[in-house]
Order: structure tokens, then C-alpha cells, then sequence
């Protein structure tokens, strides 16, 4: 068991309901977390249900919108910000619309981690994201999807994979429906568990060992 003051300390980005999120948080209660601690989310949008979620949990909140700032440059200083003032040590992107530019993700070399509907390299990169990435694997006809967890590098969709999780395609699926089931079946089993794969590995590195 970890010492609170050696966990790791972990931010989500999120911009909208925040079901990945709340997996997390369901995880860290029932201590399929233990390495790491969500200490701060981050969200892009201040209607975000996401943050009530982290309200009921008893976690900091901040909204950095990127609408209110002047370019991106601004935006991404402004979560540089509040993850400096917060210590913070991993990020994870759960639902988070806003793409981060290749000066933000060089910033944290293995430090960010994403969950993404496919298995990647199939429906994956720049375009991909939410219900189009469902409609891509029944448009293919792919018999199986499931969901990936890597690391987040300058190319989207491209950093190293962590873990991934296989979901059969049935008669009848929609998007919609699809997009449910990968969420119950595989983004929600695998995020929290690669989550506490990378924070006991960092503590590792932290200890030299």
C-alpha cells in the first residue's frame, strides 16, 4: 500500500459528462487505484457535468476554456499553470475535445496517458474521435473493436500503447450502441488499470529501482 504522500498526482482532462472519469474516481475508492491519486481536474468547457462529478468526489476543480483565450499558446500556459500550482505528476485525457499542441505534449515525455474507442492503429488519428470512430468499424465491417490506453506524443494516436482491450461487434449495432458497449466493456476496465500501471511504474523510477 502506497503512503498518501507518495502517490502520484494525477490530473483528468475532460470536456463533457465525464463517464471515464468517474471510472477512474470508482477505482481509486475501490483501490484498483493505489499508486496514483486524482488530485485535479481539468476541463476545456465550465458547463462540463464532468466537474460536478469531481465535486462529489471531493476533488479541485479548474476550467481553462479555450474559447476565452487568444490562441492556444494562451490556453495551454493557463493549464500549464494550475498543474505546476497542483504538483501534478500525470495527466490523463478522459473526454478532453481540446487538441494539445506538440510544445504541450513534449512538456510531459510519458506523462500523459489517453483512452481511445478503437484498437489502435484501426480508426484512429486526426478526425477519429467520439461516435466517428464507431461509424468507421461497422462502415469496415469489423467483426471486433475494443478499446486502446497509450501514451500521448506529438502525432495524435500515435504514442506507445499501454493496454488494450478486445470487444466483439454484434448484429444490429449501431454507433451509438457500440459506443456504449466499448465504454462498459473495455474503456472503463483498461483505463483505470493502465492509470495505476504507469504511477506504480513512476514511483519505481522515483525510488531508482
Amino acid at each position: 500500500m502506497t503512503n498518501t504522500n507518495e502517490k502520484i498526482k494525477i490530473a483528468v482532462f475532460v470536456s463533457g459528462g465525464g463517464t471515464n472519469l468517474q471510472a477512474l474516481i470508482d477505482a481509486q475508492q475501490s483501490k484498483i487505484i493505489e499508486n496514483g491519486e486524482i488530485t485535479l481536474v481539468v476541463s476545456s468547457s465550465p458547463d462540463a457535468y464532468a466537474l460536478q462529478r469531481a465535486a462529489n468526489a471531493g476533488i479541485k476543480t479548474v476550467t481553462v476554456s479555450r474559447k476565452q483565450c487568444a490562441s492556444q499558446e494562451e490556453f495551454e500556459e493557463g493549464i500549464k499553470k494550475a498543474l505546476c500550482e497542483n504538483s501534478i505528476e500525470l495527466i490523463v485525457l478522459a473526454g478532453f475535445m481540446s487538441i494539445l499542441s506538440e510544445n504541450f505534449t513534449a512538456a510531459y515525455p510519458k506523462r500523459i496517458i489517453n483512452v481511445h474507442p478503437s484498437l489502435i492503429p484501426s480508426f484512429c488519428g486526426k478526425g477519429f474521435y467520439g461516435l466517428r470512430v464507431h461509424q468507421a468499424a461497422l462502415d469496415y465491417g469489423v467483426k471486433v473493436t475494443g478499446a486502446t490506453v497509450h501514451f500521448v506524443n506529438e502525432i495524435p494516436d500515435g504514442g506507445e500503447i499501454i493496454m488494450q482491450k478486445a470487444v466483439s461487434i454484434e448484429e444490429g449495432d449501431t454507433p451509438e450502441i457500440l459506443q456504449k458497449r466499448v465504454m462498459e466493456q473495455a474503456e472503463w476496465q483498461i483505463l483505470p488499470r493502465a492509470v495505476e500501471k504507469v504511477a506504480a511504474d513512476m514511483i519505481k523510477q522515483r525510488k531508482g529501482n
